[in-house]
């Protein structure tokens, strides 16, 4: 590779790193003059890449959007989490894109050096996916909600609530929320004129529309989402003290479960709902962790009735 083809790579990855470089910090990271710089944009140009240029307070080349795409520079560390992310979406909850990352993984593997190739593989041979509950969600409307929010443009879909309800909702969306398993979307609600959150799987003809939206003062969109699909769907909210740390308890119970309050450095509370406190009551018995049932009355009640059949199931022993 000649010194002028590895330095205009070498300025690609440049620009591709940052939105706006200007000629001189270029020319200082690639130890040539100016003159040199703006020889190796032309080349660029020259094979399809769009760089653009402007002067003034705030100008500098970027490295626009077109038809032809540049080539993904990875340095090591790079690739190996391409390598891992690529392995996660493989069996993630996005629909069709497992298929994808694995014509991906395939493609990477092709023309990585020797060297990162055989460390991105060290890393998917020793890595398992398994199977689990997960909801796909139709990546055309993923795109659709990132775009929009990004924009801040409204959107408006068919909604199918938890109870079965179908209606049509307008929205400003802000952010989405992945909990592993399920996407959410944290959104104003037009209509409604509150905060909401909205399961992407129960969503239909997503449309971004023309309309833009001045950002509201929004909150903090993992507290909020984790609160609504821990305890609104559920019968029951239970309150339970829980005299362990609250990173400890944090390895029992996820965002997606229950949300966590600290109290102190050897306690905490968790906050969670249920449809069936006895159910509840057997969830955390199995935890094995000390724990005191704060509301409602009834899941004490239930803890008690199973402490009976408990006892009554030892002393048949």
């Amino acid at each position: 590779m000649s010194d002028t083809t590895a330095r205009v790579l070498q300025l690609l990855g440049l620009l591709q790193s940052r939105s706006v470089w200007t000629g001189p910090e270029l020319a200082q990271r690639l130890g040539v003059t100016g003159r040199s710089v703006r020889r190796d944009v032309e080349r660029l140009r020259d094979l399809g890449y769009p760089v653009h240029s402007s002067k003034g307070i705030g100008g500098g080349y970027v490295l626009g959007a077109g038809r032809a795409l540049p080539p993904l520079l990875l340095d090591a560390e790079e690739a190996v989490a391409v390598a891992v992310c690529l392995r996660l979406a493989a069996g993630g909850t996005v629909a069709g894109v497992g298929e994808a990352a694995l014509r991906t993984m395939a493609k990477l593997d092709q023309v990585l050096p020797t060297r990162l190739r055989a460390q991105v593989s060290a890393v998917q041979e020793a890595t398992v996916t398994l199977e689990s509950q997960v909801t796909a969600v139709d990546p055309e409307s993923l795109l659709t909600l990132a775009r929009a929010s990004r924009d801040r443009r409204r959107v408006s879909f068919g909604y199918v609530a938890h109870d079965g309800f179908t209606s049509e909702r307008r929205t400003e969306p802000y952010t989405m929320v992945a909990t592993g398993r399920r996407w959410y979307l944290l959104a104003w609600d037009v209509d409604r004129q509150d905060w909401r959150t909205f399961r992407l799987d129960r969503m239909s003809t997503v449309v971004a529309t023309t309309w833009t939206f001045n950002p509201r003062e929004a909150p903090d969109a993992r507290a909020f989402v984790s609160r609504s699909v821990t305890q609104a769907p559920y019968r029951h909210i239970a309150r339970v003290l829980f005299h362990a740390p609250a990173a400890e308890v944090a390895q029992h119970v996820t965002p997606s479960t229950g949300t966590i309050e600290p109290l102190d450095d050897d306690s905490c509370v968790v906050t969670a709902g249920a449809d069936h406190l006895d159910h509840f009551a057997v969830h955390l018995v199995g935890l094995d962790i000390e724990c005191e049932v704060l509301d409602p009355p009834e899941l004490r009640a239930a803890m008690r009735a199973l402490a009976d059949r408990l006892v009554r199931a030892a002393s048949h022993a």
